[in-house]
């Protein structure tokens, strides 16, 4: 049986001259939560395109369950949802209303459609709000609206593109949980974002793009933890010991195989390239109140700056955007 939803094999996309995509290869595993992530123009969006018929392979093959259906991707809709980044709900109907009408294309019955409208209403936390026109909505209940439209037929695979881009801090944080709630209750899930904190909160495996080629996929935690040149604890005190120069100097002067700094006001950071035996600092630091000892792990943040030299500034930018 095969353990992969989706294929993409040498998948290639031109506009004219320009190369938007170029020969990509990966695989998303059935029940894991799958991120494409890299700055804006990466080819994120045209590779989602390529995978659910949007957009005309120019080369390359997708497969879904296996089979081969690169020159007729209408076979997997019925498999397939798709959340874009632009809603394309009706203003002017309300939210159980456009529910049922996107059951109505795929073919439900009335009865089906309506009972499933009602149970994604639910869960989506939109009750109260369910006969109401979707112009009214705000754009955090826009976005799990389009989320849930996207559930109708009960898909094995979700497309999200972006999904938190663009909305507010709260309803970021409750369709991050529903992402995982969903993933968690059997679906698989294909997720595009420049958020890199989101892939790392989110993803099982994450392929990092850019100018339109895969450079790197991998689970986060192995993205990580290849980028980790130094091992870090860092000692948090309750008091202040910025003004402190002897205290870093003494341990310098103790523990000369590692590297002492005085981060901030009250934390102390150690560095060694070898494992960190804390004790017999602790031990000697005990006096002075220490409210922590931590050890310092790389983030997806570090492993994505080193992998594509993009730096975070130019990612807060398109952020901020």
């Amino acid at each position: 049986m095969n353990s992969n939803i989706i294929e993409a094999v040498n998948l290639h996309k031109k506009f004219g001259d320009f190369v938007a995509v170029e020969d990509i290869n990966f695989a998303v595993r059935k029940g894991e939560i799958f991120g494409l992530l890299g700055p804006n123009g990466a080819g994120k969006t045209t590779t989602i395109n390529m995978l659910i018929g949007l957009a005309k392979i120019t080369d390359g093959k997708i497969f879904y369950n296996g089979k081969d259906l690169t020159k007729n991707i209408n076979n997997a809709q019925n498999i397939i949802g798709v959340v874009a980044d632009e809603s394309n709900l009706y203003a002017e109907m309300s939210g159980f209303d456009n529910l049922c009408f996107c059951g109505a294309l795929y073919g439900i019955n009335k009865i089906v459609r309506e009972k499933r409208a009602h149970e994604l209403i639910e869960l989506f936390d939109l009750t109260e709000f369910s006969h109401k026109k979707f112009q009214t909505y705000s754009k955090g209940m826009k976005r799990k609206l389009t989320i849930a439209a996207a559930l109708i037929h009960q898909p094995d695979i979700l497309f999200l593109d972006e999904p938190t881009s663009g909305i507010d801090v709260a309803s970021v944080r409750q369709i991050r949980n529903l992402i995982k709630q969903l993933n968690y209750n059997g679906t698989s899930i294909f997720l595009t974002t420049h958020y890199i904190e989101e892939a790392e909160r989110l993803c099982d495996r994450i392929a990092i793009i850019n100018q339109g080629k895969i450079i790197k996929l991998d689970t986060v935690a192995n993205l990580t933890s290849a980028v980790q040149r130094d091992n870090i604890v860092e000692i948090v005190f309750e008091t202040n010991i910025a003004n402190e120069a002897s205290l870093s100097a003494d341990l310098q002067q103790q523990f000369p195989a590692v590297k002492i700094e005085i981060k901030n006001s009250n934390t102390l950071k150690i560095i060694s390239g070898t494992k960190i035996n804390i004790v017999p600092f602790i031990n000697i630091l005990a006096d002075r109140n220490i409210m922590e000892a931590r050890l310092i792990k790389p983030s997806l943040e570090d492993a994505f700056v080193l992998i594509t030299g993009i730096g975070l500034k130019l990612m807060k930018k398109e952020k901020e955007k």
